[in-house]
C-alpha cells in the first residue's frame, strides 16, 4: 500500500470489530489491518491511509487501554464518532459440533463478555491477542475441540462455521469509536448537536481541576466525558481527556476555554464533530457481529 486512496486503517486482524465498524461506516473504502494502535495512527500520519478507526470505550469493558496516551501525541484530528453494537459468536472449523468443543480462544474482553455461555457449556477460555486473530488461528489448526469467539465477518473471511450466535452476556454491549484524519473538519460555529474533544494538563496548584472546569459549569456547557491518566509515569500530576457539547467558537464555549487556559499548562482540541444519534436514542446503533 504505497499511497492512500479511500483507505481506512484499524487495529487487529481482518474481521475484527474495528474492521466491521470501518466497513459499516465507509463501505466504499479499503480496510487496512494494523498490528498496533500506533501503526493504525501512523498509517494516516504517513499517508498510507485516509482515516483511522479507533475504539475509545466499551459499555461493558470500559475505556480501551493506551488510547488516551496515544491520541495527544499524534498529529491526527477526530472528525466523527460511531457507536456499534457488539455481537459475539462461537466459531469453529466446518463439520465441528458444539458438543465437541472443549477450548475457546479470543480476546480477553470477548471472553469476559461471554462468561455465562462458557460456564454453561463447560468451555475452557484461552486468552488471545485479538478476536479475529483467534478465528484465523482456529482456521489454520487441525487440532480438534477448539473454537473462537469472533464475528460473522471473521467466520466468512477464515472459512469457519457459526456454532452459536449472540453469546454475549449483556445485550447493551456497545463500542464507541472515533474516526481520525490528518486534517480537522470542524462544522460551522452555531451548528446544533456538536461535540468538542480535548486534552489538557492542569497546573500544580490547589483545586486546579475544580477551577479549570468551573467555566464550563458557569457557562452552561454539558461535559459528557472526563477521564484522567498519568503523565510520563508521574503520580503527582495527571492529564485529562474530555468531551463537551458545543463548538469552541460559540460564545459560552469560548469563555469556558479562556478560563480553562488560565488554570492549565496545556490544552489541545482533538476535534469538533457531530454527536452520534445513539446519544439521544440508544436504539440507533449499528450491529457488529464481533
Amino acid at each position: 500500500m504505497d499511497s492512500k486512496t479511500n483507505v481506512i486503517s484499524f487495529q487487529g486482524w481482518a474481521g475484527a470489530n474495528s474492521d466491521m465498524a470501518c466497513r459499516t461506516l465507509y463501505p466504499g473504502y479499503q480496510t487496512h489491518a494494523c498490528p498496533t494502535f500506533e501503526e493504525t495512527i501512523g498509517a494516516v500520519e504517513e499517508g498510507r491511509a485516509d482515516l483511522a478507526m479507533i475504539p475509545i470505550d466499551n459499555s461493558v469493558a470500559g475505556r480501551v487501554a493506551d488510547i488516551h496516551h496515544l491520541l495527544p501525541h499524534s498529529s491526527l484530528h477526530i472528525v466523527r464518532e460511531h457507536f456499534q453494537r457488539v455481537r459475539h459468536n462461537l466459531l469453529a472449523r466446518p463439520g465441528t459440533g458444539l458438543a465437541e468443543i472443549r477450548e475457546v480462544h479470543s480476546h480477553v474482553h470477548a471472553i469476559g463478555q461471554c462468561k455465562e455461555f462458557l460456564r454453561a457449556h463447560g468451555l475452557t477460555p484461552v486468552v488471545h491477542a485479538d478476536t479475529a486473530g483467534a478465528a484465523r488461528m482456529i482456521s489454520e489448526s487441525a487440532e480438534p475441540g477448539r473454537a473462537a469467539i469472533a464475528s460473522t465477518l471473521a467466520a466468512e473471511i477464515y472459512g469457519l462455521e457459526v456454532l452459536a450466535s449472540d453469546i454475549e452476556d449483556a445485550e447493551h454491549n456497545t463500542t464507541r469509536f472515533v474516526v481520525m484524519a490528518s486534517e480537522p473538519k470542524w462544522p460551522e460555529a452555531g451548528t446544533a448537536g456538536l461535540l468538542t474533544s480535548f486534552v489538557f494538563e492542569v497546573r500544580s496548584v490547589p483545586a486546579a481541576l475544580y477551577k479549570a472546569l468551573g467555566g464550563f459549569a458557569t457557562n452552561g456547557i454539558n461535559m459528557t466525558k472526563l477521564e484522567s491518566y498519568m503523565v510520563e509515569g508521574r503520580f503527582s500530576q495527571a492529564q485529562f481527556y474530555a468531551d463537551v457539547e458545543g463548538h469552541p467558537q460559540d460564545p459560552p464555549m469560548r469563555r469556558a476555554f479562556e478560563e480553562l487556559d488560565f488554570f492549565t499548562k496545556s490544552v489541545r482540541i482533538m476535534g469538533v464533530y457531530p454527536a452520534h444519534s445513539f446519544r439521544s436514542d440508544p436504539s440507533q446503533t449499528t450491529d457488529a457481529a464481533d
